[in-house]
């Protein structure tokens, strides 16, 4: 119309907003909204051989349940194989590897003892009297005269009632009769009558009492045998002695030179020096010497094998000025063992026959054990509960007599003779500890049945090298060249003994091979070998890989996390609801999936839903804002022109 102003242009259309989310936008963290839905998913989409039969045949349900059984089944057995495979890793099993090796071996240490002690001057004054006692016990328990005349018998008595008499003394003791009730047993079990009167036998055992501190407890140390009743009793007495010579400030018990027991040595066709040996000395053995130990200046090495290419000794085995009431036997004691090892002269020794060529010849052994869960060894014994008095490197038997030092310190306050002694610490002697034979011979009793736990506190070595010998014998000298060879040795040695071939022995040590054996310990599974097999058994179960296992993983931890939502629902459906109570839980309950929000929704609204209930409140059936969608939007166009013309200005 004429004088109407031309429309201005309004402004135009507004921009649009993002679109509204839907329920199917994808998140960053998405977890399925039911264990239904999680298992087709798994069944769709792992790489675990027979899991998609699950889905495939979920219209047959006979099939169904056939491979459900199946999978559950061939998943119980990979994981009974699986604990097979863990129990056998975890036993530690191991697997010993031998090598055969051949290079130059170092020579063993030898040591070599006279078996039998001398009559040393520092105690041969004591020596004599316990001679004489002994002699007179004889005679009192089997009239034996070791003088043959009565008078030199009488004279010999009338010396020793001068002397104070020994404690301990040696008795014959009659063994008690079987109780009645055990001869009638044993009568009732004989199928043959014993028509025959009981008659006093005379049935003897020979001991002596020993006793405690204060006389309340006493036993008889007894023997069936004399001999070994009166050595024994003689020995007692004996270690009594050298515990006083010990603790005094008189020399050692040596002998004066090498060569009163040694004639000749030859180690490689080279003689034998005082660099190659030391000396100690043993209670029962006498003087000892050691070739070849650590403390030797030339270390010895063979480099050939063979009788010629090893140590030759030729010892002297009279024993003229020996105690023959202290050891029964002659010859020499002889011990092959590492040179940084003590010799222990009673566990592993063995004696030379006088007149006799004794040929040893030697394999080398290295054993090497596994420690910690793989085996009970030690590798230096620094965790071992005893302390190493030999001041050496720890071995087995090191250790045991170390336990048995200790726990006779312990108990009857005094150290055992044959063993060291620590600082502070005598050695046993009655006249200083009247009872500490009592307390050493139970504590023997104790030790032997290992009730002192020596045995179980001292483990074996990680690494022990062993020398296997073997020996020859045959008669030294031979007939035909004995007066030749005693009479070298008398030239050279003063050897002027009458009965030659029984004062004198020969002694060969040498390697009959350098090959030497390594046994070697390693385990038999492995952390790769128990890899392996768990593979070997997903593979033949499941025909997987790792790559599978890792979905298993991801499927139980979706189970974990469908679980604590559905949880965390119901918590908050109960509690969290409006109104806090019955009405407000109903309420919640009786609100349709649709106008939940989708992370509490497990399945999403459908079209063909019904709508809402008049009869609910708008605020219960309405949906929570979309934080997405607080822009401006575009009103539908019904609403727009009716917004408009309500807040268009009312013109008068």
């Amino acid at each position: 119309m004429k004088g109407d102003k031309p429309e201005e242009p309004g402004p135009g259309p507004e921009p649009s907003g993002p679109p509204p989310p839907t329920e199917e936008e994808e998140a960053l963290l998405e977890f399925h909204r039911s264990y239904r839905e999680l298992f087709e998913f798994f069944c769709n989409n792992t790489t675990i051989h027979g899991a998609i039969r699950l889905v495939c045949s979920q219209h047959n349900r006979m099939k169904t349940v056939f491979w459900a059984v199946l999978w559950l089944c061939t998943f119980g057995m990979m994981y009974w194989q699986f604990g097979q495979l863990f129990g056998e890793y975890f036993s530690y099993p191991v697997s010993l590897n031998i090598n055969l090796n051949s290079d130059k071996l170092i020579f063993p240490a030898v040591s070599i003892c006279t078996l039998n002690p001398y009559r040393y001057k520092e105690i041969q004054e004591e020596l004599e009297e316990l001679d004489r006692i002994t002699e007179q016990t004889l005679f009192d328990l089997y009239e034996y005269n070791s003088s043959n005349s009565l008078a030199a018998h009488a004279r010999a008595r009338a010396r020793r009632d001068l002397q104070k008499p020994l404690p301990h003394p040696l008795q014959r003791l009659p063994v008690p009769a079987p109780p009645h009730a055990a001869r009638r047993v044993r009568r009732a079990g004989s199928s043959v009558q014993d028509n025959n009167p009981q008659v006093n036998r005379k049935d003897w055992k020979i001991g002596f009492q020993l006793c405690n501190q204060n006389k309340s407890d006493c036993f008889y140390q007894t023997y069936s045998s004399g001999v070994d009743a009166v050595r024994e009793w003689y020995r007692f007495h004996y270690i009594n002695i050298l515990s006083r010579r010990r603790q005094d400030t008189s020399p050692s018990l040596e002998e004066d030179v090498l060569g009163k027991f040694i004639f000749t040595c030859r180690f490689n066709q080279d003689s034998c020096n005082e660099a190659n040996y030391s000396h100690f000395h043993h209670p029962m053995y006498g003087n000892c010497y050691t070739f070849n130990d650590k403390n030797s200046s030339n270390l010895w090495m063979s480099s050939m094998p063979g009788v010629n290419n090893g140590l030759s000794l030729t010892l002297r085995t009279e024993q003229n000025d020996f105690i023959p009431l202290l050891s029964t036997v002659t010859g020499a004691r002889v011990m092959v063992h590492e040179r940084d090892e003590p010799p222990f002269m009673d566990d592993a020794g063995f004696n030379l026959r006088p007149g006799v060529e004794t040929s040893i010849s030697m394999s080398k052994e290295a054993v090497d054990r596994l420690g910690g869960d793989y085996g009970d060894c030690t590798k230096n014994g620094s965790e071992v509960p005893v302390e190493n008095l030999y001041n050496t490197k720890y071995t087995q038997q090191v250790c045991i007599h170390s336990c048995f030092q200790a726990s006779m310190i312990k108990e009857c306050g005094c150290a055992y003779i044959f063993y060291p002694r620590p600082d502070g610490v005598e050695f046993c002697d009655y006249r200083k500890h009247n009872s500490w034979g009592y307390c050493y011979y139970k504590l023997q009793d104790a030790f032997s049945s290992d009730r002192l736990g020596c045995f179980t506190k001292c483990r074996k070595p990680c690494s022990v090298t062993i020398y296997k010998l073997s020996a020859s014998y045959s008669q030294w000298p031979s007939v035909t060249s004995q007066d030749w060879v005693f009479q070298m040795l008398s030239r050279q040695n003063n050897y002027t003994i009458k009965n030659k071939r029984d004062g004198v022995a020969k002694l060969n040590i040498f390697f009959k091979e350098l090959n030497y054996k390594s046994n070697s310990e390693s385990p038999s599974v492995t952390m790769v070998t128990l890899l392996s097999n768990l593979g070997s058994q997903w593979s033949l179960w499941f025909g997987s890989s790792v790559l599978s296992v890792v979905e298993m993983a991801e499927l139980i931890f979706d189970l974990l996390v469908i679980t604590f939502l559905m949880l965390l629902r119901r918590f908050r459906s109960r509690y969290w609801s409006p109104g806090r109570g019955g009405r407000g839980t109903q309420e919640v309950a009786s609100t349709p999936a649709a106008s939940l929000p989708s992370s509490f929704c497990p399945h999403p609204a459908s079209s063909s839903s019904s709508p809402p209930d008049p009869a609910i409140s708008p605020a219960l059936s309405a949906p929570p804002p979309a934080y997405a969608t607080l822009g401006p939007h575009p009103a539908p166009s019904g609403l727009a022109e009716a917004s408009a013309s309500a807040h268009a200005p009312v013109e008068p």
